[in-house]
């Protein structure tokens, strides 16, 4: 009897003792989400490159298809601040036609250490800059017409130097309105950002 109650305890230590260690080996195996290296991604000397997406999306009733892409690059001159520049680049395709959107856009980006986590941080940014379209609304179009407003997100690294963000977007452009008047909007947008690191770090 002593034998079987020993054998039993013995057996039931095994097994507790494999699943520990099974669970342990599919917990490794997920994948990952967040990463403790914020603060490192963002300091000086350091590059960023990555592309947000915007205005996605299919109208059924004016069977409208858009699709506003927007690779952007930078450098951190200090630490938590980034200027680069944007590429606006967008499709609208309709019944009868197609429209394409264009620009640049340099920008200034600043991290906020306050209300920062190891893995996320809270970010504002200005942009400046020159935008056109295919489309032609008046005589008044320009080729260019200037584009100026500002965003604020939130990214989240989900790898050493992968950052998922979203941001709200203020944007104020006169490209393809009739002279003398603008356009403001506001959009939400999400993007991909991949730090890489400078030369000395």
């Amino acid at each position: 009897m002593k034998k079987t109650l020993l054998l039993s305890a013995m057996s039931l230590a095994l097994g507790f003792s494999a699943s520990a260690q099974v669970t342990d080996e599919v917990l490794d195996r997920r994948p990952q989400t967040t990463a403790p290296v914020a603060a490192e991604a963002i300091q000086e000397g350091n590059w960023l490159v990555g592309a947000s997406i915007a205005n996605i999306g299919h109208n059924f009733k004016s069977e409208t298809f858009t699709l506003d892409v927007a690779p952007r690059a930078g450098y951190f001159i200090s630490d938590n601040a980034v200027i680069g520049a944007q590429v606006q680049l967008g499709l609208s395709v309709y019944d009868g036609g197609e429209n394409w959107r264009y620009g640049l856009t340099p920008f200034v980006r600043y991290y906020f250490p306050e209300g920062a986590s190891p893995s996320s941080r809270w970010f504002g940014e200005a942009v400046v800059g020159l935008a056109g379209s295919s489309e032609e609304d008046s005589d008044g179009d320009a080729i260019l017409s200037r584009v100026y407003g500002v965003r604020g997100g939130y990214a989240h690294f989900v790898a050493r130097n992968v950052a998922l963000e979203g941001t709200l977007n203020l944007i104020r452009s006169s490209a393809n309105i009739e002279t003398g008047n603008a356009d403001t909007g506001l959009s939400v947008s999400v993007g991909l950002q991949i730090f890489l690191p400078g030369r000395n770090n």
